[in-house]
């Protein structure tokens, strides 16, 4: 995590700001821990990944494997008795580790696909921001091209595994949280350019729009999807088609842009594995306040 990183940062539970007390910092902040003061929750940065859940116990019930190698990955005397304290508490329900594992590597070798192009494209468009967000940014491919020409990125996704991948390439400019896009780590924190890639399927469609609006004032969000809702139990509530994800942006006061007014068919596919790939067919929406 970089230095500057923690003045961002807010508790997700009051908006407090934390306090951190750095464990091992070589150019970056190695390992540590965020406090808020009020609420006394405890956040661990672990390999230089902060972990901003409510329960941190919580999150590692769903990834039992995971719990184990965060474990191993712990540098530090007092990390390690942070995370056995935090495993002993831990009633473990199933293991999303694996599955988090083989979707990383499945964007790892899909990272050539036309639409990265394409998305790099359109926002290479857009005006250079400040502060720049990108919701459920997995390994990081659309957020590290977006630091090489704006003045501070973030990427926040639920997998410490794919952040893993992505805090392999290191920029002054550039930083990832595990976190749920739906918590208010940044608090009221206004970001010039917001994206989200393909998340829909994984975050209530109206709940992550009215959550955006309100990082965005004035400046930008790009948002694409391919409508996969029919995942089942796993399935989001309440699904946006093409045309409702139109209108409730424009109800949440976004101007959609000329050229994304009708719905797009960008291709993106993912490599599976050598015999399987998945085809999509992304619409892409670019909206402005």
């Amino acid at each position: 995590m970089l230095e500057s990183t923690p003045e961002f940062l807010r508790c997700v539970r009051c908006g407090s700001k934390l306090e951190l007390d750095a464990f091992k910092i070589k150019k970056e902040i190695e390992e540590g821990i965020l406090e808020c003061k009020k609420c006394k929750l405890v956040f661990p940065i672990i390999e230089k990944i902060p972990i901003l859940w409510d329960d941190f116990s919580n999150y590692l019930s769903n990834r039992k494997i995971l719990s184990g190698k965060i474990y191993q990955l712990g540098i530090t005397e007092k990390m390690k008795s942070f995370l056995k304290s935090s495993l002993s508490k831990i009633v473990f329900v199933n293991d999303r580790t694996s599955l988090e594992e083989r979707w990383s590597k499945i964007y790892q070798n899909s990272r050539h696909s036309k639409f990265y192009s394409l998305i790099k494209n359109n926002l290479e468009s857009l005006p250079k921001s400040n502060l720049v967000l990108e919701h459920g940014c997995s390994i990081g491919i659309v957020t590290s091209f977006l630091a090489d020409s704006n003045k501070m990125v973030f990427g926040i996704d639920k997998s410490f595994t794919a952040l893993r991948f992505a805090k392999e390439i290191n920029k002054n400019n550039l930083d990832y949280i595990v976190a749920d896009s739906l918590s208010p780590i940044f608090a009221k924190l206004q970001f010039n350019l917001v994206i989200a890639l393909n998340i829909l399927e994984l975050v209530e469609p109206l709940e992550l729009l009215k959550h955006v609006s309100k990082q965005i004032s004035s400046g930008y969000f790009v948002i694409s999807d391919p409508y996969d809702f029919d995942r089942g139990a796993n399935s989001v509530r309440k699904p946006l088609d093409e045309s409702q994800l139109r209108t409730n942006l424009e109800k949440f006061g976004f101007k959609i842009s000329t050229k994304t007014k009708n719905p797009s068919h960008i291709p993106w596919n993912l490599k599976l594995n050598p015999r399987t790939t998945l085809n999509y067919k992304v619409d892409l929406i670019i909206g402005k306040k």
